[in-house]
């Protein structure tokens, strides 16, 4: 019974399903989601977001060029966040967008730093790592498979863990 109250403790921390539509999609609905990730792959690869040497100049603090991009991002997001709750915006299918609070743990510093140091390491962070393959640099094999070991890792582990 204990165990079964954890795990429902922990599906309570996460923001899983929170925007589940109800509605059922055609398999040819999902071509839009395909060719838009193909059309960012290229935004990524023309803005050198996926250059191992721009991602070490910015953690060597050498080119502002990652961080304009970051900071860009981030500000859209932000105005992007205000505009959908300002202004109620729905779904295209006319569902409530919900973004739920999100309580601060120290478990969230860790995460960032271990995030961080994958990313220097490697040279790549796990959005662009699609678009690296996709360019030929096949060698990001490694790094995906080791993005994908890790998260299953935390998956196994996340019930130990303190949140």
């Amino acid at each position: 019974m204990q165990k079964a109250d954890h795990k429902k403790d922990n599906q309570l921390l996460d923001s899983n399903n929170v925007n589940s539509s109800t509605f059922k999609q055609s398999k040819l609905y999902f071509i839009q989601y395909i060719l838009l990730g193909c059309w960012f792959g290229l935004l990524l690869t023309k803005a050198e977001v996926i250059s191992w040497f721009r991602i070490q100049e910015m953690f060597r603090l050498q080119s502002f060029h990652m961080y304009g991009i970051i900071g860009s991002a981030v500000i859209v997001g932000m105005i992007s966040v205000w505009t959908i709750k300002k202004l109620n915006i729905k779904t295209f299918n006319g569902e409530a967008v919900v973004i739920p609070r999100k309580e601060f743990n120290k478990g969230q510093i860790y995460g960032g730093l271990l995030f961080g140091a994958g990313w220097a390491i490697t040279g790549a962070c796990p959005g662009p790592l699609y678009v690296l393959i996709g360019s030929g640099a096949s060698i990001i094999f490694i790094t995906l498979l080791s993005a994908i070991a890790g998260t299953w890792f935390y998956g196994l582990i996340r019930s130990k863990l303190p949140h």
